[in-house]
């Protein structure tokens, strides 16, 4: 499969074979944000919500890395979905490219899981 790229707010993710790629534009690293790599074998699920026209969705790569209590709505923003390095917003307008990540990240993903 050749690498596929989607925009996110702020953001592109990669998906490629193996792995997926979040990369940050300038104005989200300046703001802290950071980019990740993460291994489609070490992908326990992926979260969604999908946006609406007052709140972005996301797209959150859970591992089994991750704290247990990640909360979108937490006080404390390191807790937040949205400030996590694995996780791509979308907006609204950005709607049809979240369906279309999760749709080819399902298929790639399926492809490197062991059959259970």
């Amino acid at each position: 499969m050749n690498p596929q790229t989607f925009k996110g707010f702020n953001a592109k993710v990669t998906l490629y074979d193996d792995r997926i790629e979040i990369k940050r534009d300038l104005t989200a690293r300046i703001g802290g944000a950071k980019g990740s790599v993460v291994a489609l074998t070490d992908l326990v699920r992926p979260l969604s919500k999908p946006p609406t026209a007052w709140a972005n969705g996301y797209v959150y790569l859970a591992t089994d890395a991750d704290p247990a209590h990640l909360n979108y709505w937490a006080d404390a923003p390191k807790m937040k979905i949205g400030g996590q390095p694995q996780a791509i917003l979308f907006t609204w307008f950005q709607r049809s490219y979240q369906a279309a990540f999760l749709a080819a990240l399902d298929t790639a993903w399926r492809a490197v899981r062991p059959e259970s």
